[in-house]
């Protein structure tokens, strides 16, 4: 873990070739639109705090498929843990309204409108297995 701050775990959700993006009500520097996200609680692993923080945020059921990989994320300066998951049930809502002001199911055409800054190598390389 870097400092003090607890590491973070990211649910990497794609379903029909879209991927999932919250957004977050407050923005954490140039981060505005993220995956479903947060710390990881003592005693967690990436995979469980993935799971947990989609079902808080977006209101989905999600299964872990595999863990993509970890990173120091070059914005926040946060241990990242990157998980694919996938959908068993439920549709995405805000689920968490003090976190999170939106919610999209963006197409690849439209990632860099939202993530104008890109996304892990890990992760971009999963992407372009699922979504093309």
């Amino acid at each position: 873990m870097t400092g003090a701050l607890p590491a973070v775990a990211a649910a990497i959700i794609v379903q029909d070739r879209k991927l999932l993006l919250v957004q977050r009500r407050v923005p954490e520097g140039s981060l505005s639109w993220q995956f479903p996200a947060g710390a990881v609680e003592p005693g967690e692993t990436f995979e469980q705090a993935a799971v947990r923080e989609t079902a808080e945020e977006a209101g989905l059921t999600v299964q872990v498929v595999k863990v993509l990989g970890e990173r120091v994320h070059p914005n926040t300066a946060r241990l990242m843990g990157y998980v694919a998951c996938d959908v068993i049930s439920g549709e995405a809502y805000v689920a968490d309204a003090d976190e999170l002001a939106d919610i999209v199911w963006a197409t690849p055409d439209k990632f860099v409108d939202y993530v104008p800054y890109g996304f892990a190598p890990a992760v971009q390389d999963y992407l372009t297995t699922k979504v093309g």
